[in-house]
């Protein structure tokens, strides 16, 4: 019996330092504002009033021939000076993302917030979404 109550005991305590191991380390993502961050269609938007984004469309150009958001400048992922041409990007501006789906925009915010960009964002669902809901 004395032997279960320590097991509970230890359990207890490792289940414990797990939790507020989980949480400081999502709550230091938040406060640094490190990585980028999935928008909704509605989040996107709003974001896209902010003065001094950038709207980048990382589709292929068959793709923004069928229709982009207003004002959105193109970079085509699949283009093989992609990681050259957002290289040639100001890292302290603020970027709005998105693809076909949001796959390929989701990817390419990474590459960004590994060349050191601040403030990147991705538009979950990507045009399409964006499209069902405008």
């Amino acid at each position: 019996m004395i032997t279960s109550w320590k097991n509970l005991s230890l359990l207890s305590y490792l289940l414990l330092a797990l939790m507020t191991a989980s949480c400081q380390s999502s709550s230091n993502t938040d406060s640094n504002n490190e990585g980028f961050q999935d928008l909704n269609v509605a989040e996107f938007k709003q974001k896209m009033e902010t003065r001094g984004v950038v709207v980048l469309d990382v589709r292929t150009p068959e793709e923004t021939a069928e229709g982009m958001i207003t004002g959105a400048q193109e970079l085509d992922f699949r283009a093989p000076d992609f990681q050259e041409q957002l290289g040639k990007l100001d890292p302290d501006k603020t970027y709005l993302v998105y693809c076909r789906s949001g796959g390929r925009s989701s990817s390419a915010c990474s590459m960004m917030e590994g060349m050191g960009f601040k403030s990147v964002y991705n538009l979950v669902g990507g045009y399409q979404g964006w499209s069902a809901e405008n």
